[in-house]
């Protein structure tokens, strides 16, 4: 029998709100997890970005909350970047409109006043980052004492990036009773620590990882030259549709643009340096195709989710395996196909062949130029490196 948001439970405006974008059956981490959280339970989610649990979590939360006072929201929901947090925000305040809740964003990088003056007009359900949300409270200007409803998404995210302190200080002002749900790729170390401290019986549910394997994408290593190595990268994005390029630095970033930019290739970056206004106006631009490429670095690039990336270059080789997969998983999103390329110096092959081994990848290194015909047509040119390697 198919399960329907209906049949889950969630009140008919937004059953019927979610049709009108013509979301229509839920995603597995929603037919698992909406029924338990609108009952009031503690959920514990194991899914990885991608999965459609913003809406997992948030259906149930904005069904949930009541109206929230001046200072004192009833929802609250804490993500590791401004990036998600706004995308999350993008994602629930049209369906908060219908069930009459104000969803805001709360991120550093910009003017605290906008933030204050619309908390002091109430916000129903803030989403934020945990420095910034700390800094509210600390002034006065946000209490958590009403939360009816917390979560905490992208937790194996937030114990990476070291918010962990900041996440646990919000938690431990939070004294009225409420329910939590926490979604993470990972549920060890800091993580679980958290979920053992922080939850109450919580039910617990996991899907497959809703990015892709290493086999279900194409990969290329190749091998070049220093001087050559822009030149590279410029031919493989001239082909490309939309290119999605790692580098290790936010200084690597700022010089990959401007040299590719010299390349005749239209291309932004995305890196903690820079503005908020200037990272939005980035990721608007990679999305709505006004550039090619958007060179990114690891952290900035934890809240990119793009449709249609169908490159992604590694122009820095990634730390790890699980930082490879991080950054692949950026294409080939939704069935959809995808080349992850790696370049690589000569003094950088060892630690690549490395994570190829680690991922079971038995790919050949390829030496390549510039003007290598085969850059303009990577799938066929990935086809044919697993072929001799076969």
């Amino acid at each position: 029998m198919t399960v329907t948001f209906a049949g889950l439970g969630l009140h008919a405006d937004l059953v019927s709100a979610l049709a009108r974008q013509g979301i229509i059956e839920p995603f597995p981490i929603q037919a698992l997890t909406i029924a338990d959280a609108l009952a009031g339970r503690d959920v514990l989610g194991k899914a990885k970005t991608g999965s459609g649990k913003t809406l997992a979590f948030g259906l149930p939360l904005l069904g949930r909350i009541g109206k929230a006072a001046p200072h004192n929201p009833r929802g609250l929901v804490l993500v590791p970047t401004r990036e998600l947090a706004t995308q999350v925000t993008d994602a629930l305040r049209p369906l908060g409109d219908v069930c009459d809740r104000k969803v805001r964003a709360v991120y550093g990088g910009v003017s605290m006043d906008p933030q204050v003056s619309a908390l002091q007009k109430g916000v129903d359900v803030v989403v934020g980052t945990p420095g910034r949300l700390i800094d509210l409270i600390e002034r006065g200007e946000l209490s958590v004492g009403e939360v009816e409803v917390l979560v905490v998404d992208e937790a194996d995210r937030m114990a990476d990036m070291g918010f962990m302190p900041q996440v646990q200080k919000i938690l431990y002002g939070i004294k009225s009773a409420h329910q939590t749900m926490l979604f993470s790729a990972t549920l060890d170390g800091a993580v679980k620590r958290l979920v053992d401290r922080y939850m109450s019986d919580p039910v617990s549910h996991e899907v497959d990882d809703a990015e892709p394997t290493v086999d279900e994408m194409d990969h290329l290593f190749l091998a070049v030259h220093q001087m050559d190595k822009v030149k590279v990268a410029a031919s493989i994005a001239s082909a490309a549709n939309r290119t999605l390029v790692f580098v290790r630095t936010k200084r690597g970033a700022d010089r990959l643009v401007t040299q590719l930019q010299r390349e005749g290739v239209r291309s932004g970056a995305i890196h903690g340096d820079l503005r908020q206004g200037a990272r939005e106006r980035a990721l608007a631009d990679f999305t709505s195709g006004k550039v090619k490429v958007l060179v990114a670095t690891d952290v900035a690039a934890r809240g990119i989710h793009v449709d249609g990336v169908d490159v992604v270059v590694h122009f820095d080789p990634p730390e790890d395996e699980k930082a490879y997969l991080h950054r692949s998983g950026r294409t080939a999103r939704a069935g959809e196909s995808g080349v992850a390329v790696t370049l690589m110096l000569w003094n950088q092959e060892n630690e690549v062949r490395v994570i190829q081994r680690r991922l079971g990848l038995a790919i050949p290194v390829i030496e390549i130029f510039s003007n290598d015909p085969r850059l303009l047509d990577l799938p066929n040119f990935s086809s044919a490196a697993v072929a001799v390697s076969a």
